[in-house]
């Protein structure tokens, strides 16, 4: 059997099968067979006779990786291995802690609280203290406890930085005492409980020592100092057990989370490591992928290093392209995807990866409108994250405060003290006599009507205070003033919602640019005739609305079709936090732009940047076959336009790997144009730059697109009016909404206009001289 086992490895995998009962440190590069080495090594353990099934204890960090590695062993040995110490971190807690609920003080049936249930829990001790939800939101005090309990540390060991931290000390200890009487653990609790057991009873130490003489550690590189802590008790240094610990400090990427990159040269050294296995052959990416992951990771100055190598075929090189601007990077990326599947590459195995979660709008936007099948990876698509439909949802209230989902979406968010019991009062209310709940609010009296009263008067001053501004206008003022943007500012981890909601602002204004309606179109109001001085009919579809009506238009469509049904063949979208552990055929990586990736955040911090390499890394390492690089010269992000420079890391790569699309050093790449762009985002302003203290003087205009350019000529006008040839109930065809029948018609001339009922876009007024209508 074990001439079976061994048959399929390569030397260097052999060499960590078959690592003798000694501590080992296994490097294990990006598609070096690393699952295969952990279960072969346990099976090659168990078969040999070296120690019995109840003597291995595995630690895997996700519930996936865990039921693989179960399901691969069963394969490989002739006895059930369910019972075997094999699962994640928490998993493994949990298991310890039902064995020694009497000795870590648990009731025998305590139950586990999930991140809701446990915000939900913190949210009832602020509230029996009488703290300010606002200066003391629940889910902040949360984070805050969990991460103490990450330190291994209680109420009495926390360090208070400043008032808040005081009173989230206060929140910290009485949650403890709730969660104790109530005999319920959060995931925090569950390591830090089994940490503190294992910590002070000696004979519960010895027991486990004794009896696991073999640990196996997966993904080493992603451990944080309590999970280090925690296994150093199981396995200390020094001790009889053989600690087999795998990972690639060169994929370590969650610092955020508490990760440390420098427990495995602790290992290292604590552990007296004799021998140090590297797994550099890889058996997942082409010779051009590999020579540019190896060139870049090469540049870490920390790192205990490998390089990676391939008996595969050099394949094609790495595209790079650059674009004028993102709209133009996100046409490129859409037009080589569909390249690839017309060639055979199937959809699913095409992901386009980008550094944050912001960037997914305008490469959905692209899909979107050509109709293509995509998923979101690891997230919400763009329109249906919970920060956008709470801005969306104020946006509709202003075009029409009688829309009840809307109104019930935000009516207590941010938290305005209205309860469930008052908007039962006004939804009765508003049954019995027929009328909406804005409607309704009146027939309230006392506090709730009082409430519910201040709330439609923030919408009423909300809509007063945009009037006669454009679309981009209104989303900031309905941002700031909604208080979405003070809501996310006080939640520590509201950073990346801020990000999104900055981008609904960039949105707004690239919807306008590219419908036609211009950047200065006034977008409220409108009257209910459907008339007022942003209301123009569509350049391309001929459609009437209004910007504000339009664009909440769009964003609902964009939220609900081309939704990927479970199984279907759609391309795929994510950060490149979420790709880690996964490889497609085919990944774009777009925006590699100086201060977008690299992160601005780690410019100035020599070990941040280094992470930032190491994530250029993975997202290097998921390609098969083809990797395409990509950046534009200008970026609408944040709300913001940015003037970019390309990020280091091309600099970071070999030149024989790659193959440039476009002439290198042009537009914002070189010259004047690039000392601009580069002390523009250096944050300096126009500081150091050449004319810029002149009087008169403006910053460069780029030199592409058409944002100057003279506009179309009129197209030629059909028959208008009643002699178009049209009539109601007649079916015609849109090139854009495709077909739909005609309910009415009205006016004349150039004032012609049908109302169409569409198949997919629902109802529309299309103005007969613009609009081209094929009848059926």
């Amino acid at each position: 059997m074990n001439s079976t086992l061994l048959a399929h490895l390569n030397p260097e995998q052999l060499a960590a099968v078959t690592l003798e009962s000694e501590p080992g440190l296994i490097l294990a590069g990006a598609g070096s067979g690393k699952t295969r080495v952990l279960t072969t090594r346990i099976a090659w353990l168990l078969s040999t006779g070296r120690v019995g099934p109840g003597g291995i204890m595995a630690v895997t960090f996700t519930n996936k990786a865990a039921k693989e590695m179960l399901t691969r062993l069963s394969a490989m040995l002739p006895y059930n291995v369910r019972g075997m110490w094999i699962g994640t971190f928490h998993g493994l807690c949990h298991r310890f802690l039902r064995a020694h609920w009497k000795a870590a003080g648990l009731p025998q049936g305590f139950q586990i609280l999930d991140a809701s249930d446990t915000v939900a829990a913190v949210k009832r001790v602020c509230k029996a203290m009488n703290l300010d939800e606002e200066r003391y939101p629940a889910k902040q005090a949360a984070h805050f406890i969990a991460h103490a309990k990450e330190r291994a540390e209680r109420p009495k060991d926390v360090v208070p930085r400043d008032e808040q931290d005081r009173r989230f000390i206060e929140v910290y200890a009485q949650y403890d005492a709730q969660c104790q009487r109530e005999g319920v653990v959060d995931f925090a609790e569950l390591m830090l409980r089994t940490y503190e057991l294992m910590r002070d009873d000696p004979a519960l130490r010895a027991h486990y020592q004794q009896r696991f003489q073999h640990v196996l550690v997966d993904e080493f590189q992603d451990t944080n100092a309590l999970q280090y802590a925690w296994l150093k008790l199981f396995a200390p240094p020094g001790g009889q057990q053989a600690v087999f610990a795998v990972g690639d400090d060169d994929q370590s990427i969650y610092a955020f989370r508490g990760a440390e990159v420098g427990n495995m040269a602790a290992f290292e050294r604590e552990y007296r490591v004799r021998l140090q296995v590297k797994l550099e052959q890889n058996y997942r990416s082409c010779g051009h992928i590999l020579d540019a992951a190896n060139h870049l990771i090469s540049h870490n100055e920390r790192r205990l290093g490998k390089t990676l190598r391939t008996d595969g075929p050099q394949g094609e090189p790495i595209r790079v392209n650059e674009s004028p601007t993102d709209f133009e990077e996100a046409k490129w990326v859409l037009e080589e995807a569909q390249s690839l599947h017309r060639a055979g590459t199937p959809r699913a195995e095409i992901a386009l990866l980008y550094r944050s979660n912001a960037q997914s709008r305008v490469l959905e936007s692209a899909l979107f409108n050509a109709g293509i099948p995509y998923r979101v990876y690891g997230g919400l698509r763009f329109f249906e994250r919970a920060e956008i439909k709470h801005a969306l949802a104020y946006l509709r209230l202003l075009e029409n405060p009688n829309d009840d989902t809307s109104f019930l979406r935000v009516v207590n968010f941010p938290a305005r003290a209205i309860g469930a019991r008052t908007l039962e009062q006004l939804q009765d209310a508003a049954r019995s006599s027929g009328r909406s709940l804005w409607q309704s609010v009146s027939a309230l009296s006392g506090k709730p009507g009082q409430v519910l009263a201040k709330f439609t008067a923030l919408v009423e001053e909300l809509r007063r205070a945009t009037e006669g501004q454009t679309l981009r206008g209104i989303v900031e003022h309905v941002v700031e003033g909604s208080g979405l943007a003070a809501h996310y500012r006080s939640d520590k981890d509201g950073a990346e919602r801020l990000e999104n909601l900055d981008e609904l602002i960039t949105a707004a204004e690239s919807f306008v640019t590219q419908e036609g309606f211009g950047r200065d179109a006034v977008a409220l109001p409108v009257d209910e005739l459907g008339q007022g001085p942003g209301l123009t009919p569509d350049a391309e579809t001929g459609e009437i609305m209004s910007p504000l009506a339009a664009f909440l238009t769009h964003a609902s469509l964009e939220a609900g079709e081309h939704q990927a049904i479970a199984g279907a063949d759609a391309i795929q979208l994510m950060t490149i936090h979420a790709a880690k552990g996964l490889e497609f055929d085919a990944v774009f990586l777009t925006g590699l732009e100086e201060g977008l990736f690299p992160n601005e955040r780690a410019l100035s911090d020599p070990d941040g940047l280094e992470e930032e390499r190491r994530l250029m890394y993975v997202a290097i390492t998921r390609a098969r076959q083809r990797l395409h690089l990509s950046f534009s010269q200008t970026r609408m992000l944040h709300g913001q336009t940015r003037y970019n420079v390309k990020s280091r890391f091309f600099d970071e790569l070999p030149p024989d790997a790659l193959k440039w699309l476009t002439p290198q050093g042009g537009g914002f790449g070189s010259g004047f144009e690039r000392d601009y762009a580069s002390a523009w985002q250096r944050g300096s302003g126009l500081k150091g730059i050449v004319g810029a203290g002149r009087e008169g003087w403006e910053p460069p205009r780029p030199r592409w697109g058409n944002a100057s350019a003279a506009p179309a000529p009129a197209p030629v006008l059909p028959k208008s009016g009643h002699d178009s040839g049209l009539r109601p109930g007649q079916g015609v065809f849109h090139t854009k909404f495709g077909e739909g029948v005609v309910l009415a018609l009205e006016g004349s001339g150039n004032d012609a206009r049908a109302h169409v009922r569409f198949g997919r876009h629902g109802d529309k007024w299309l103005a007969l001289s613009v609009a081209k209508l094929t009848p059926i």
